[in-house]
């Protein structure tokens, strides 16, 4: 079974591979992200007695990847089976949202550990004053009621007009310009766009202000800072951008069938390769508490503070 996209262009795109791409992918990033992210919340939720506002996002970040990953089994299931979905329209909705929206989720809070890291490294006397875990839940909090409030309006307007086997997949021109594609444009503009900005701006000024200095603690700091960049540049960027080529067709502002076979097979790719952030993830989290080992309850050397902004950065994130 070929897999087909039509639209009122009548384009006809094809990309065969997918059915062995989608559920490989997700089978590797299933194995290495799960152990990953739920030994990161053991970590910073069993073993840190003492949570910083940045564990809180960490912690987060790793729910989220999380929730992502358990909607990979439904995804593996729908691409195995020549992307037929079999296993009810309520069950695609969920699985289908979920796995969109956790995408978004673990941008704003990478997004929300690089303000913290801009604040600790510019402004570390404040940082010092204001750092408390109250102010980073509530902001978390706020996030998921945010994406909570976004999806429940999404899903309370009604299943959207799609092709019966599909599964997010093959909307109606109607529903792109009546629903889906208005939603899009949200989702890209506050969930990638400015999420986005504000990393590429804030952590360039973080890295100048520690390239100076030399010690394993600052090398640390600026590991976790290209770690995070790379993820964003690796996994979002790709995905994003071609969702952006792929919106502009579906609303049809991209008149022309070479260009639209071209973007859906772009974005059969992209959308595997931005699963790959929940297995790196861990990375990150591993980086900001490699210095303390993660079975390792006591942390003799946390004693000499010298240079408090890079301590920030390193110990507490």
């Amino acid at each position: 079974m070929n897999q087909t996209h039509n639209t009122s262009l009548d384009c006809d795109s094809k990309a065969d591979f997918q059915f062995y791409l989608f559920p490989a992918v997700y089978g590797v990033v299933m194995v290495l992200g799960l152990p990953g992210n739920l030994g990161a919340l053991w970590f910073f939720l069993v073993k840190r007695r003492q949570r910083m506002a940045s564990d809180i996002f960490i912690i987060n970040l790793a729910v989220a990847d999380v929730v992502f990953l358990c909607a990979l089994p439904f995804r593996i299931h729908y691409h195995l089976q020549h992307n037929v979905w079999s296993l009810g329209k309520p069950a695609c909705i969920v699985s289908g949202i979920v796995f969109h929206a956790n995408i978004y989720a673990s941008i704003v809070f990478m997004t929300c550990i690089c303000v913290d890291r801009y604040v600790a490294t510019m402004h570390p006397l404040t940082y010092l004053r204001l750092r408390n875990s109250n102010c980073a839940a509530f902001v978390s909090a706020s996030i998921w009621l945010v994406y909570t409030a976004a999806m429940l309006a999404f899903i309370l307007a009604g299943p959207p007009d799609s092709q019966e086997e599909r599964c997010f997949e093959s909307f109606s021109q109607m529903e792109w310009k009546k629903r889906v594609g208005p939603y899009s444009i949200l989702c890209l503009v506050f969930g990638s766009l400015l999420p986005s900005t504000v990393i590429l701006v804030c952590y360039p000024l973080v890295v100048r202000r520690i390239a100076h200095i030399r010690t394993a603690t600052a090398g640390k700091a600026r590991r976790i800072i290209y770690a995070i960049l790379a993820i964003m540049l690796l996994c979002f960027l790709p995905y994003h951008t071609v969702h952006l080529l792929h919106l502009l067709y579906r609303m049809g502002f991209i008149q022309n069938c070479v260009w639209a076979d071209a973007i859906y097979k772009a974005r059969r790719i992209t959308m595997a390769l931005v699963s790959f952030n929940s297995c790196l993830d861990p990375l990150v989290y591993y980086f900001s508490t490699s210095h303390c080992k993660w079975n390792m309850p006591r942390l003799r050397w946390l004693r000499p503070r010298r240079t408090r902004g890079v301590y920030i950065i390193s110990s507490d994130l």
